[in-house]
């Protein structure tokens, strides 16, 4: 722990009311929530009466919004000091056992709970607030008057003063929104923030006091990346210039150096949202743009070149012609850049078919049957004039760029190991230390397994393997366009695509179309060539023999080469060792290679990516000739914290990142003795150190701001220093007031009976609940069978979000659900209910039609009203507009029964339904055992009842006028079979 750690527990336990911490990313955020935890613990142990004064009392810690990987880590924590028990509460625990972990506070507990279970709990009174020593929120920038930790923290402060000890490592998300700091403290009752950036004095003084070495690496780009980022920047820059124009979006918030992060996403509908069905097509389409634009920046430095053009082909089939981007100037070159890369088509008079004059020079290939796996390479000045030169070919020149950090990382771990065998290096010769692990930090798990491929072979193994796959894939897809056409002339055998040439006439258009046609029978002939080769690869069963010769048989001649011995790749195959061994020596005698190793990529997971023994243990099997030291990856989007775990000698952070930096200095600084060296490596002048550039100056800029609004920030308190927080409905008012008549019991308001809503204990997903007691209705959670919420004996009402309304057609879950509505309540009341922040209309004016359409939400919902003509919409354009309208329709009405709610639609023992009002025209009984035949669905059973009186009138019916009732006659079978037979006869 270090010391500005045991600093912010001090400051925080100093307030009775709690307070608000935010930090900076990648600060030990579960180091200081345990610390809290134990002052908390001593404090309330050390004086039980602390509680009156207080700094938490004793009681039950409760612990809010932590995610899996902070729970293990203050769970590790807490564990070590022995002081504190740590339960986890999930919502699948009995509430019984909930009970019992909630009284059993005299030894200390510490509870991760959600909150839909913690405000269950605190309504029923299973827990109450005096048995709480302290409310500790881990995502405070999620904080608002209408959350569900607002909600928890009012419950527990309305009779008992209790500290509220709320987190944030987002400073840039507490001052998204106007004052978004103070109104997070006022809605959780907390009255002090507390500030610790990277550059606070104590902070920076323990973290600077033992950095460890640095070594930023510059690596430049390769020209046609270089061309493909500035293309995509123009693009963005263009896209965010037609934003511009429409003039319905803060301009200081649209530039490029914010469009890099995806909270840009955020800010954009944050201000579209409420105007969103006014906005036109194009403008909708170009927010799509601007993250399909980031997107693919950010894949041009983080995947390799043949992933990146198979990323690119996707997007032009799956956008079209529907995008902005994909029609400008810049996209073009995005798309020939990209190719580039790649490959490239040569004419037989040695022009390439591309419309960028700039190549990089490659060597030229031409795709022959009877080569090796991806042809025969041939320059061209040493090329032999053959046979089949008679006629004129078009060459496919291979270029397969691989990524410069690749050539780096390489000579990087060669350095390491060197230094590491000289004895004088970067590890510690301590036998306490750990003997050299070397960590690489990628962003994600694919590069962290494509790395682990380029040190087990080389970069242009790993770069042709991508190569072969992508060109199967077309094949494939060629062939999936192929079926679906109906069959053309066939062409001659003997010459064509089928051979690995294509012709190339003296009068062939140049067009765009041409040229697309040239790429595609080119990759076509090199993809039909690798085909080719693996069949006759596994025709053959040379087995072990064959494969170590290095010898493969074409179709027209033999061409032996051989191939150098390298470590096969240890793949989690059934495979055996014989088979293994072929795989490693001779890639071409297999050609299930492709295929195999795509499967096993998708089989690792992040665990096994990530994991401490292993990634190493593959690692140390993988490495080539030269030895290199013992090498662990780390996704950095597990989010898992591993520092102190597999505690690394060397770090090479190949993908750079802010929060991950922090760790390493904050682990640095928690072992000072500990030598410790760490390689940045940067694609220079690109937009990945731009990125992190503005990354911490985005931070810096967020408390700079926060300071200010602490400055000027207004917390309201009463005279014993306790924070008010929000002011409620359900709060005693004055008892006399300016405007009222003394007459009337000397202007005396007469007390009001107080409200209660009945709500279904899976609302409590939703913010409404939380609005509703603000309101000063009280809420009763229980389990409904019918309905979301029962505002009297008569109105039940099902509440509908926009997504939960689409969904519910969709699936017709809606229709039973108003159907069961109308079957018990007099007056059922469907509710849709639109978020504050967007748009008060499913569609635009001009979007609506004058015929009834069955894909249409309005056609939809009229047919429901037609259907059930004592269904009640109500239309409510925001949580608290809901509360008003349950407020209006509760006037005149007697309170629910909380017994009788329950027992609505739940079957007795007996199998009867109470209540129920078919039951005085049908059988229910029989109705419900008619639902659950095989064959039965909800849109048929009435057809089925109309046509006959009974289930014995059932049972005779033929399948022919089952068919006619039911629709289906696979249905029709289905019925018929299960009523037809026989039952297995219990005697032997």
């Amino acid at each position: 722990m270090l010391p500005f750690e045991e600093q912010v527990a001090m400051d925080l336990v100093e307030d009775p009311n709690g307070g608000l911490v935010v930090l900076s990313s990648g600060l030990p955020l579960a180091s200081l929530v345990a610390t809290l935890l134990l002052h908390l613990h001593h404090q309330s142990s050390s004086s039980p009466s602390s509680s009156s004064s207080g700094g938490g009392g004793g009681g039950c810690f409760l612990i809010l919004s932590a995610p899996d990987t902070l729970k293990d880590q203050i769970r590790r924590r807490l564990l070590e000091s022995q002081l504190l028990q740590v339960h986890d509460v999930g919502p699948d625990v009995p509430a019984a056992q909930r009970r019992a972990l909630y009284n059993s506070s005299a030894d200390g507990v510490a509870l991760f709970l959600t909150p839909r279970v913690l405000a269950a709990d605190l309504l029923t009174s299973h827990l109450l607030p005096s048995r709480v020593g302290a409310l500790l929120l881990l995502a405070a920038h999620r904080a608002s008057d209408t959350s569900s930790d607002a909600f928890i923290a009012r419950l527990l402060r309305q009779r008992h003063l209790l500290p509220v000890y709320a987190f944030s490592d987002r400073p840039h998300a507490m001052v998204a929104g106007f004052a978004k700091a103070e109104r997070a403290m006022k809605s959780l009752y907390i009255r002090r923030l507390h500030l610790w950036p990277r550059f606070h004095v104590l902070a920076a003084a323990d973290l600077e006091r033992s950095p460890p070495e640095v070594v930023d690496v510059r690596v430049p780009m390769t020209g046609p990346m270089a061309g493909i980022q500035a293309a995509i920047l123009d693009a963005m820059d263009a896209c965010l210039k037609e934003l511009r124009r429409t003039n319905k979006v803060d301009v200081e918030d649209l530039t490029v150096d914010k469009g890099l992060f995806k909270s840009f996403d955020e800010i954009v509908r944050r201000q579209l949202d409420p105007i969103w069905h006014t906005l036109g097509k194009k403008t909708k389409q170009l927010v799509t743009d601007l993250r399909t634009l980031r997107k693919l920046l950010d894949y041009l430095l983080r995947y390799d070149a043949v992933t990146y053009l198979k990323y690119l082909d996707t997007l032009r089939v799956s956008e079209g012609v529907r995008s902005v981007w994909i029609l400008a100037d810049s996209s073009h070159k995005i798309f020939e850049l990209a190719k580039r890369r790649v490959y490239q088509v040569i004419r037989p008079d040695g022009t390439k078919v591309s419309t960028i004059n700039k190549g990089t020079p490659t060597k030229k290939r031409k795709v022959t049957h009877g080569s090796s796996k991806k042809g025969k390479e041939t320059e061209n000045e040493d090329s032999t004039p053959s046979k089949d030169d008679a006629q004129k070919v078009n060459a496919l020149e291979e270029v397969l760029e691989e990524a410069p950090k690749w050539k780096v990382f390489r000579e990087l771990l060669q350095e390491i190991a060197e230094e590491q065998r000289k004895g004088h290096g970067v590890v510690h010769e301590d036998e306490s230390s750990e003997s050299g692990i070397v960590l690489v930090a990628c962003k994600d798990e694919r590069s962290c397994l494509q790395l682990q491929e380029c040190i087990s072979k080389s970069p242009q193994q790993v770069m042709r393997e991508e190569w072969e796959k992508y060109l199967l894939g077309k094949a494939e897809l060629h062939g999936l366009h192929k079926k679906k056409k109906k069959r053309q002339s066939q062409q001659p055998k003997g010459f064509g695509v089928l051979d690995g040439e294509f012709p190339a006439g003296p009068s062939e258009n140049t067009g765009p179309v041409s040229i697309r046609n040239l790429e595609t029978d080119a990759l076509l002939a090199a993809a039909s060539g690798i085909s080719n080769l693996t069949k006759e690869a596994d025709a053959t069963d040379d087995s072990v023999a064959s494969c170590m010769s290095g010898s493969v048989k074409g179709k027209g001649k033999g061409v032996s080469r051989k191939v150098p011995k390298r470590k096969a790749s240890n793949r989690k195959t059934n495979s055996s060792t014989e088979n293994e061994s072929c795989q490693g020596t001779d890639v071409e005698a297999s050609g299930k290679i492709d295929e195999q190793s795509e499967i096993d990529v998708s089989k690792v997971s992040a665990k096994d990516a990530s994991g401490p023994s292993s990634t190493a243990h593959n690692a140390e099997d993988l490495i080539d000739a030269k030895m290199l030291p013992p090498v662990q990856f780390y996704a950095l989007d597990s989010d898992q914290h591993i520092l102190d775990t597999w505690k690394p000698s060397v770090i090479i952070v190949y993908h750079p990142d802010i929060t991950f930096v922090r760790e390493i200095e904050v682990y640095k600084a928690e072992n000072p003795s500990k030598k410790l060296r760490v390689y940045f490596l940067f694609y220079e002048e690109s937009s990945e150190a731009q990125k992190f550039e503005s990354s911490i100056r985005r931070e810096n800029e967020a408390f700079e701001s926060l300071i200010r609004q602490k400055s000027l920030m207004m917390i309201p308190v009463d005279q014993s220093g306790r924070c008010i927080g929000p002011t409620l409905a359900n709060e005693p008012e004055p008892i006399l007031s300016q405007n009222s008549l003394t007459r009337n019991a000397g202007g005396r308001k007469p007390t009001e009976k107080e409200m209660q809503v009945i709500v279904d204990m899976r609302e409590f997903m939703s913010s409404l609940p939380n609005v509703l007691h603000q309101k000063g209705i009280r809420i009763i959670p229980v389990t409904l069978e019918v309905g979301d919420y029962v505002l009297s004996p008569l109105i039940c009402v099902e509440r509908k979000s926009i997504s939960d309304l689409f969904q519910s057609f969709a699936s017709g879950r809606l229709y039973n659900q108003v159907e069961t509505m109308i079957r018990y309540y007099k007056i059922p009341v469907l509710l849709i209910e639109f978020s504050q922040d967007k748009s008060f209309s499913f569609q635009s004016a001009s979007e609506v039609g004058d015929d009834v359409s069955p894909t249409n939400i309005i056609s939809k919902l009229s047919l429901l009203v037609l259907h059930f003509p004592r269904l009640r919409i109500v239309w409510s354009r925001s949580l608290h507009a809901t509360a008003s309208i349950f407020m209006s329709l509760k006037t005149n009405q007697d309170e629910p029964d909380e017994t009788k709610a329950m027992r609505v639609g739940v079957p007795s023992e007996d199998g009867v339904v109470e209540d129920d009002v078919r039951a005085e025209n049908y059988n229910t009984s029989a109705i419900e055992f008619l639902r659950r035949l095989p064959g039965v669905t909800d849109s048929n059973y009435r057809a089925i009842m109309d046509g006959c009186d009974s289930l014995a009138d059932l049972a005779l019916l033929p399948v022919e006028r089952l068919a006619e009732l039911m629709g289906s006659q696979r249905g029709a079978r289905t019925l018929k079979e299960f009523l037809d037979a026989k039952c297995p006869s219990m005697i032997s």
